[in-house]
């Protein structure tokens, strides 16, 4: 029988493999992938769920401990890179679904498979798990904000409150209280406990299903994009480059050791494609296809990356 430590660590291959699939079926079966696009926010919800109940939300204060590595977190994250965005978004056509795309999956760090990538990477994958809720908090109440100034107006023309906020109540807030209650109540309880071992279980198989779910259901609706993915998939290819430099400066600056700095190099790279895809799948509906069509081009330019990464940042960061 597969052990869970042997299930995660070869979560990344079956990834691959999934996607392959998933290509295969959208493609070659589109009828198969219709059917699917019903079951996506179901899927995510659960994979929300599974996720947020193995971040250590009720050790926040210890998430604080690691000074250094938390200062170095937010400044590549929320400085170096909305300025990288920034930057490299004046390459692309003033066409504002496209940049909300582009803005809505990078300038949020992931905050999920990025713990196993960096933990691939050689990197300190139990300080990157213990900072997870100081990331999830901060990308919440920072995207809304770097948004507007990106967009400025555009931003609250074409995103509507109503199903933007029902998305991220129901997908993210939702699967949150529940995590975190569990997690109170496995403090007190042996069956919460264990009701939290079991959880640890979902994870992999779940992540699996949403890019399965995902591809399916959208890569047949990337051909209607296909002007608009060629553009921005140079710019994710850019920013997978540029960001290890970056975080490899920053973590210097921080004085933080290799394994912190490789840790580091992740977490600046790594985007939150599908905590953010569902609220791509609540805009009107006139734009939604692209702009989820850009996210998810974004996660399967970004599978290949990290599988180059964890090879790669060992020898950048020693």
């Amino acid at each position: 029988m597969i052990s869970r430590e042997k299930l995660e660590n070869n979560q990344v291959f079956l990834y691959v493999i999934v996607l392959l699939i998933a290509a295969g079926v959208g493609l070659l079966a589109p009828f198969v992938g219709e059917q699917l696009d019903v079951t996506i926010s179901f899927v995510i919800a659960i994979l929300m769920f599974s996720m947020f109940s193995q971040i250590p939300f009720t050790a926040l204060k210890e998430s604080f401990a690691n000074r250094r590595f938390v200062g170095a977190l937010l400044t590549v994250n929320y400085v170096a890179v909305p300025i990288v965005v920034w930057l490299l978004t004046m390459l692309l056509p003033e066409h504002p679904p496209l940049l909300l795309g582009v803005y809505l999956v990078l300038l949020t760090p992931c905050i999920d498979y990025v713990i196993v990538f960096t933990a691939l990477g050689r990197g300190n994958e139990k300080a990157m798990l213990i900072s997870t809720p100081i990331l999830f908090f901060t990308q919440m109440l920072l995207l809304p904000l770097y948004l507007w100034l990106f967009l400025g107006k555009e931003a609250s023309r074409i995103v509507e409150a109503s199903p933007f906020l029902e998305a991220f109540l129901v997908l993210i807030v939702l699967p949150l209280v529940i995590a975190i209650s569990l997690q109170l109540f496995a403090k007190k309880s042996q069956v919460g406990d264990q009701l939290i071992h079991l959880s640890a279980w979902l994870p992999v198989p779940f992540m699996a299903l949403t890019l399965f779910v995902v591809v399916a259901s959208q890569i047949g609706k990337l051909s209607a994009s296909l002007e608009w993915i060629i553009k921005v998939i140079p710019i994710y290819i850019l920013f997978m480059v540029i960001m290890p430099i970056l975080s490899k400066f920053i973590g210097k600056t921080f004085k933080l050791d290799s394994k912190s700095g490789r840790a580091l190099v992740f977490s600046g790279s790594t985007r939150n494609s599908l905590v953010v895809l569902p609220l791509a799948l609540a805009l009107p509906e006139n734009i939604n296809t692209l702009v989820a069509a850009i996210i998810v081009t974004q996660t399967m330019v970004e599978i290949i990356g990290e599988i180059i990464y964890i090879r790669v940042v060992p020898a950048l960061i020693k």
